[in-house]
């Protein structure tokens, strides 16, 4: 006797061997509803205890998910980035595969006649094949992404008890709904080093203090010449005894004491311990530097290598930009080498990884500040790419670049939070300002400080303040009282905006473009 001759009610065989268009149309439909909702092809089988409990346990556990994520989304997310749960998860996602497939096989072979015809036996075979395919499938790539997301967790963050930082804040959220609820803002060092086979240590060419409001989302870009000099730090800091005049040694020109050697070259010069256990004394002295010359405090830091970052930018898919002027693809401005070619002029110009690249970091015929404009604008690139339609597609190319490039104090126990934090920037204005040698005040070799503080606090209150389209602003609070070596009155009130809206000075500008010519 075949499998499903047994257990079968009498009644039903005669009316379904009368009428086999009817029952294989019945078998049809049942089979693919039982599929979305598994229990319910057994119960049209007259099967309707297994049936029941099956599909019992199906709508409970959805609306147990349901509900957890409108209580309390943030504890549901927190499991995106748990390593252990992360592990544990293909394992429990093969059960669940092998559990509905073998529920879809079993309803349809008590769903079916006692002795289907041919045609609709082979029709049936592979409407279960590809039922069970479908099912199959996205389970299968879902545990395949919960493992490379285990990788890169455990990779890239750390726990608190396994890492170190002498900078890093200690996070309690105290709202499980809102874990953002008693910190207003969270300030984020990017930095971008050109560690590479071809190049003697770190140099963080890129330095960008992203300040996020945790309520809105909005953030504020400030972005600082690789050649700045003098970097202060606090006075409440051991480093200020070694350097009580900024990271100098009294020529604001040497390069070996510019922003983007201290990385490398203050680890070299005090000892490893001086700010306490800390895994990166480079990134620590970094944070506490540019905090204290922009008046904020930095949280946490995020090192990209810049030679991995094309692969980053190549799992994304690409970025889309605005492209004014022409830009160079290699060349030596020292040599008077002219580069061969050049990413052209553009409106939503779609670079792969390694004209990316070239778009954050030609200068052939440009200068820093150029270059310093066109980073805010690949950072903005990257997170109007980084959707979830688009990372769920690409994550497990991202999870692989990622944990190649980057190397960050943010520990795993924070994870939760940055994702929640991330949504919200995702829907929230980018505003930006420039550090810009010979602009506003701003001296690369002899910053002041007073006067780069002072245009921080204005430019955060106006992502507060003003509306998508910027209006003028008349007065703003003084800063607070510089303990930098060089200090500054208050600046009288401009009747101009302090930051720049991303979106708009990343546009496309016909009029410039027109005029635009390759540099030689």
């Amino acid at each position: 006797m075949s499998f499903w001759h047994q257990d079968r009610p009498d009644s039903v065989h005669p009316r379904r061997a009368a009428d086999p268009r009817d029952n294989f149309r019945r078998t049809i439909l049942f089979t693919v509803a039982g599929t979305l909702l598994p229990g319910l092809g057994l119960i049209a089988a007259k099967r309707r205890l297994t049936g029941g409990i099956i599909l019992g346990t199906f709508v409970a556990c959805i609306l147990a998910v349901a509900t957890w994520a409108v209580v309390d989304l943030n504890s549901l997310i927190s499991l995106a980035v748990h390593p252990r749960f992360l592990r544990t998860l293909p394992i429990v996602l093969a059960g669940i595969t092998l559990i509905w497939v073998s529920v879809i096989v079993f309803s349809h072979v008590s769903l079916r006649s006692l002795s289907p015809r041919q045609p609709h036996r082979v029709v049936c075979s592979i409407l279960v094949g590809a039922l069970a395919f479908a099912v199959a499938a996205p389970l299968a790539v879902a545990a395949r992404y919960s493992y490379d997301q285990a990788g890169l967790v455990s990779t890239v963050f750390q726990t608190e008890g396994k890492s170190r930082s002498a900078t890093r804040p200690t996070m309690r959220p105290t709202n499980r709904r809102d874990p953002w609820a008693g910190t207003p803002r969270v300030n984020i060092l990017l930095l971008g080093g050109d560690a590479g086979a071809d190049r003697t240590g770190n140099r963080t060419d890129t330095v960008i203090l992203a300040s996020i409001d945790t309520h809105t989302g909005d953030t504020v870009m400030f972005s600082l010449p690789r050649n700045t000099g003098r970097m202060p730090f606090p006075e409440n800091s051991k480093l200020h005894k070694y350097y009580p005049n900024g990271f100098t040694n009294g020529n604001g020109d040497n390069a070996e004491f510019f922003l983007n050697s201290m990385y490398d070259n203050l680890p070299k010069k005090v000892p490893a311990d001086v700010l306490g256990p800390t895994d990166n004394l480079g990134a620590d002295a970094l944070k506490l530097s540019v905090g204290e010359a922009l008046g904020l405090k930095v949280d946490y830091y995020m090192l990209i290598n810049l030679a991995g970052f094309k692969k980053l930018i190549n799992a994304l898919g690409g970025i889309t930009v605005n492209i004014n002027t022409y830009i160079p693809k290699g060349g030596n401005s020292d040599l008077h080498i002219p580069p061969k070619t050049y990413l052209h002029p553009g409106p939503n110009q779609h670079l792969n990884g390694g004209d990316a690249l070239w778009y954050a970091r030609g200068r052939y015929g440009s200068d820093d500040f150029a270059r310093m404009d066109r980073q805010r604008c690949v950072v903005n690139a990257v997170i109007n790419q980084a959707n979830p339609a688009n990372v769920l597609a690409r994550y497990e190319a991202i999870a692989k670049a990622s944990k190649d490039i980057v190397r960050t104090d943010i520990p795993q126990e924070v994870l939760p939070s940055m994702v929640n934090l991330s949504m919200r920037v995702k829907d929230g204005n980018v505003r930006s300002i420039v550090f810009r040698h010979g602009s506003d005040g701003f001296s690369s070799p002899d910053p002041d400080f007073g006067k780069m503080r002072y245009r921080v606090k204005v430019a955060l209150g106006e992502v507060k303040k003003l509306p998508s389209s910027p209006k003028p602003t008349t007065s703003a609070t003084s800063p607070k009282k510089s303990s930098s070596p060089k200090k500054s009155a208050t600046p009288s009130a401009k009747s101009t905006t302090e930051s720049e809206d991303v979106n708009d000075s990343c546009a496309y500008k016909p009029e410039v473009a027109a005029t635009a010519q390759p540099p030689r």
